[in-house]
């Protein structure tokens, strides 16, 4: 295991601690015994496993690939060694995309929270004494208002 990934656990861990002012296993804990206090939580819980189980993947593939490699092979790598070496590619993407969700669900205000921008409605455009138009512009997003569920515009 790489020192980087031993940062990004132990990065996450401590930024999910300091979010819900517990220990991860006390958290762990407290998720289990009332799912239903904190979504958010449950959530948070969630995806901290995941990336727990693709590190271990990841491990487990570099260890496989570290191994067909010792000793270094003479002439060509091998079909196997290339299979090795992407299987380690794919778990490291995939180690690293359930970073980035969990990053933001640790965000100061993660998407379907409440904060400082909730309830933001821009104000008409003074542009031209006029108001802004009602109609979406072609290649930008719908506005805030005729979204919902997950960023769907129905």
């Amino acid at each position: 295991m790489s020192d980087d990934a031993d940062d990004v656990i132990r990065v996450l861990t401590e930024r999910t601690e300091a979010r819900f002012d517990m220990s991860l296993p006390e958290l762990r804990r407290a998720v289990t015994a009332a799912p239903q206090a904190s979504a958010h939580a449950v959530e948070v819980v969630r995806w901290h496993g995941l990336l727990a189980t693709a590190q271990r993947a990841l491990e487990r593939a570099e260890d496989a690939l570290a191994a067909a490699l010792t000793p270094a092979p003479e002439g060509p790598v091998g079909e196997r060694v290339l299979r090795l070496a992407h299987r380690v590619d794919e778990a490291l993407q995939i180690r690293d995309g359930r970073a980035v969700v969990l990053t933001r669900l640790l965000a100061p205000h993660p998407p379907g929270t409440p904060g400082p921008a909730a309830g933001y409605a821009p104000a008409p455009s003074r542009h031209r004494g006029g108001a802004a138009a009602a109609h979406p512009v072609p290649g930008l997003p719908a506005p805030l208002s005729a979204q919902t569920g997950r960023g769907v515009v129905r």
